[in-house]
């Protein structure tokens, strides 16, 4: 089976029926599931599927809500030159492609992202280097677009080298679906890509799943672990696919088990046509405040929220401690309540 990129592709898969609002939906945003997720669906299932769930089209997105944003992390307003996000004062964003292995139906960057989308031109990327190399402040260059796994290995490892060669870059940071939906991707040649001659990779995966992680995706992760590559596990708080503890407990110690440390759980973006897909901040907090008695604080992700606007993301976890001035009290991993010296 070939990567399914069309309406007509799924249909022939069983994965959707004929439905004029679909069209609506799939020219909203780009479609394309890898063979490797398409497997994981649960035919019988279909309708409450979490994989399907992620990456088939819905009719519910052609629903917009008027809170919900084209641009809902403020990507634009923070984008001094093309390709490059600079929201915080040490670290920005260069995203040279915006092409990916799979289209995920929540994606805040759904309106960016697609195989029509053009990668930095090369005078476009060397201007991208040029601010962060004009800028010392910068300690941390973050790839992401778009997935740069998708990147050949050649054009990655020159990135990564030219990165490298900045004496003031620290750590670069890339975000990736690759190894996860398309682990056979991850090759010798990319491995190899990651690893530059001083500055340190970390990278980041985006999981939202326990199934996702099949046998062929934890031989990825684990050809890069072995490579001495630093792995943190991203997810995405969404409903219909991970929201109750059972679940996400299940993800999370799969991914530690899988070498991956967990280290968001986003809060879903007021993306477009994503209403089905969020949940109440609320519902997020009493989720995560079930996962801190059950889980190692090795699993823990913490919970944030990217602040619409472009104004960063901050953590939103539950609450632990009390708010009587007089009597400090303390709410432990279990529920009970406990006072403790002011």
């Amino acid at each position: 089976m070939q990567t399914l990129r069309s309406l007509e592709a799924l249909e022939r898969e069983g994965l959707v029926a004929p439905d004029p609002r679909l069209e609506a939906a799939a020219q909203s945003m780009a479609i394309a599931l890898t063979p490797e997720m398409a497997a994981l669906i649960d035919r019988a299932g279909l309708a409450s599927d979490p994989i399907a769930r992620q990456f088939v089209p819905s009719a519910r997105e052609t629903e917009i809500a008027r809170e919900e944003l084209a641009d809902p992390i403020g990507d634009e307003a923070r984008s001094p030159v093309k390709g490059i996000v600079h929201r915080y004062p040490d670290r920005v964003l260069l995203k040279p492609l915006h092409v990916c292995p799979v289209y995920c139906r929540f994606c805040f960057r759904r309106e960016k992202v697609g195989p029509g989308s053009e990668a930095l031109s090369a005078e476009e990327l060397a201007a991208a280097l040029a601010y962060v190399r004009d800028r010392p402040e910068i300690w941390e260059v973050i790839l992401t677009g778009g997935d740069p796994l998708m990147m050949s290995p050649r054009r990655l490892a020159d990135l990564i080298a030219s990165l490298d060669a900045i004496d003031h870059v620290a750590v670069i940071r890339i975000h990736s679906r690759v190894p996860i939906v398309d682990p056979g991707r991850v090759t010798d040649e990319v491995v190899a890509a990651l690893k530059p001659r001083r500055v340190p990779v970390w990278l980041a995966v985006h999981c939202n799943h326990a199934r996702e992680l099949a046998p062929v995706t934890r031989a990825a992760l684990a050809r890069l672990a072995d490579a001495g590559i630093p792995l943190m596990g991203q997810t995405v708080l969404l409903a219909g696919v991970n929201d109750d503890a059972a679940t996400l407990e299940q993800l999370m110690r799969a991914l530690v088990s899988a070498r991956v440390k967990p280290y968001y759980l986003h809060h879903p973006d007021l993306v477009r046509g994503t209403g089905h897909f969020r949940v109440s901040i609320a519902r997020g907090q009493a989720l995560m405040a079930a996962l801190r008695g059950r889980l190692t604080g090795l699993a823990q992700p913490t919970y944030v929220l990217d602040v619409p606007g472009g104004h960063g993301k901050v953590p939103i976890g539950p609450a632990y401690l009390g708010d009587d001035p007089d009597a400090l009290t303390v709410r432990d991993a279990f529920g009970e309540t406990h006072r403790y010296p002011l």
